[in-house]
């Protein structure tokens, strides 16, 4: 919706919100003042997933429904998928330049202009989902996020998680590390330099592409979240080799991005429910993937031919050293990526423990494998 649609005695469009000092220079309309006029806000939200994509798609658009509901209202977020705006991996750009307010997306596409931006999607046998949301709420991990977009003008907040993924797609089968050398394959992330490092080819595409890549031979293999997006996307039409575990995501944590600025110009009482809404979407959207892929995954074994397989143990052992190196090395890049490093992996030294003997020792209980 362009700002000629906006119907100026009740809307305050996006110039308004975003200020003079940052776009116009005019005045910022003061949250009092918003909250006395009784004004409807609207605003943009840019995406990286096409539309309703099952997963981050459906989490995205569910959040700009919330927003309206609990606002009566008030506050309305216009989603754009991705390409309608600006494209996929614009989001970034486009929330920190005032393009749109709001965006939905994953940290580590951001890799390349932030690389310390991946540890707050997944890093390779790092945190999982309920260890990630630990982190960024109880071991500082939110302080550290926002100071590394804050030069942006970019306020980051979890929005959603798909939960632990899968390894992936691939054309021919991986026997061993040879069966690396060569391999196209789209895996963000630190993954893809652990990839990288073990012989394969990383290649950087969009979800909306990864399809046409695969079936062209762009592609000889691709990830991408789990079973139930996964499926949607049609990965398993061109692939019947669906590999596991997802050892560079095991954690898949959503990103919303504000314009500061933009967020900062908002009344309290819709500061405080455009937040809560994406921090709803952390419980709602892991319980939503876990209980969708595991349908779907019997759906892809049982009507779709695919074939469940595991990294062998040459491979996951590989992976994992060359992922330790990667880490480190990684963490010497500069002192707020250090910083972040160490408190990941202080989170992941608490918790683990925790984990195992709580989760783990449960599990194998449960399912008589003492």
């Amino acid at each position: 919706m362009s700002d000629k649609g906006v119907k100026s005695d009740k809307i305050v469009s996006r110039r308004t919100l975003l200020g003079a000092s940052a776009v116009a220079g005019g005045a910022l309309l003061t949250a009092p003042a918003l909250a006395q006029e009784k004004t409807t806000i609207e605003w943009k939200m840019v995406t990286s997933w096409p539309k309703n994509l099952p997963g981050p798609g459906v989490t995205a658009q569910r959040i700009v429904d919330q927003v309206a509901r609990l606002s009566a209202g008030r506050f309305r977020i216009r989603l754009y998928a991705a390409g309608e705006l600006v494209p996929a991996l614009g989001v970034f750009d486009a929330v920190s330049a005032g393009t749109a307010q709001m965006g939905h997306t994953a940290s580590f596409f951001w890799q390349g202009k932030i690389p310390a931006s991946v540890f707050f999607t997944a890093i390779p046998f790092g945190l999982l989902p309920h260890e990630h949301i630990t982190w960024i709420e109880r071991g500082g991990g939110q302080a550290l996020w926002d100071e590394l977009y804050e030069p942006f003008g970019v306020k980051p907040v979890m929005a959603g998680n798909t939960g632990v993924q899968m390894g992936g797609w691939y054309k021919k089968d991986i026997n061993g590390l040879d069966d690396l050398t060569g391999l196209k394959i789209r895996m963000p992330g630190l993954g893809g330099e652990v990839m990288r490092r073990l012989g394969a080819t990383p290649v950087g595409l969009p979800p909306a592409e990864l399809f046409q890549a695969l079936q062209s031979g762009v592609l000889d293999a691709t990830e991408f979240l789990g079973p139930w997006s996964d499926r949607a996307m049609g990965f398993h039409k061109v692939a019947k080799n669906y590999y596991s575990p997802g050892f560079h995501e095991p954690n898949g944590t959503g990103e919303a991005l504000f314009n500061k600025v933009a967020l900062d110009g908002l009344p309290d009482e819709l500061r405080a429910i455009v937040l809560e809404a994406c921090r709803a979407e952390n419980g709602r959207a892991l319980a939503e993937s876990d209980w969708e892929n595991a349908g779907s995954l019997k759906l892809l074994q049982d009507e779709d031919g695919v074939t469940i397989k595991p990294y062998p143990d040459e491979v996951l052992q590989a992976l994992r050293t060359t992922s330790v190196a990667v880490l480190l090395e990684f963490a010497e890049k500069d002192a707020l990526s250090k910083r972040i490093y160490e408190s990941n992996v202080a989170a992941r030294q608490r918790l683990a423990p925790w984990s195992d003997v709580a989760m783990r020792r449960f599990m194998s209980a449960r399912d008589g494998n003492t």
